[in-house]
């Protein structure tokens, strides 16, 4: 007769982690696992595969302008339309709101197309990366500690990451000697899950 271990585990069959992955929570249930089953090593080396991900901090996050943003832009093409086709005609009309259309696109497809993104090497703030092992602690930030982190705290030769939309931040420390900036601000709209996938699960929250 063969024996049965039951041992938690998360959704998939034999797996036992734990972690944050891009979710920001693990599920997790009660199996059984038996010990005569060919398939167990496979099950514990994806386990094992699985934890290092996890373990890593994964993290992926796009800094996108919000909807309300999308709609007061359409009003100020449709605005510019209107004023300029009423004194000089429709297809003055029709150019002068293309144009605008055009510019609006490419600066908010621009401006909310930064990423956040932390994986088992490096982090990476829109066109900025720095390697992991030059990151100290990291502090999620919401509210008025958030606004302060980028205005009056700020120190001058810090990296921000700064959109106006996102109401937290990530603040975390640089231990590279060479590097001037002594810490780095990041907007996000999650920033606990940003500060544990940086720190190891280990957050500071102002």
């Amino acid at each position: 007769m063969s024996e049965t271990a039951t041992r938690s585990a998360p959704a998939s069959p034999g797996c036992a982690y734990a972690g944050i992955g891009r979710s920001g929570s693990s599920r997790w249930i009660r199996t059984s696992v038996t010990r005569g089953d060919p398939t167990d090593a496979l099950r514990k080396a994806a386990c094992q595969a699985g934890a290092v991900g996890q373990s890593l901090g994964v993290y992926r996050e796009r800094l996108s302008v919000p909807v309300s943003w999308w709609i007061i832009s359409a009003a100020a093409v449709v605005t510019l339309f209107a004023i300029t086709a009423v004194p000089a005609g429709l297809l003055a009309g029709v150019i002068v709101g293309a144009i605008a259309l055009l510019v609006l696109l490419a600066l908010l497809i621009r401006y909310g197309g930064a990423r956040v993104e932390v994986d088992a090497e490096r982090l990476r703030a829109g066109r900025a990366v720095i390697e992991r092992a030059h990151l100290g602690a990291a502090e999620a930030l919401t509210g008025e500690a958030a606004r302060n982190a980028f205005g009056r705290d700020c120190d001058p030769q810090a990296f921000l990451l700064l959109r106006s939309y996102a109401r937290g931040a990530v603040r975390v420390a640089i231990t590279d000697p060479d590097d001037p900036a002594p810490y780095w601000v990041l907007a996000t709209r999650h920033p606990e899950r940003l500060a544990a996938a940086l720190s190891g699960h280990s957050v500071t929250r102002s």
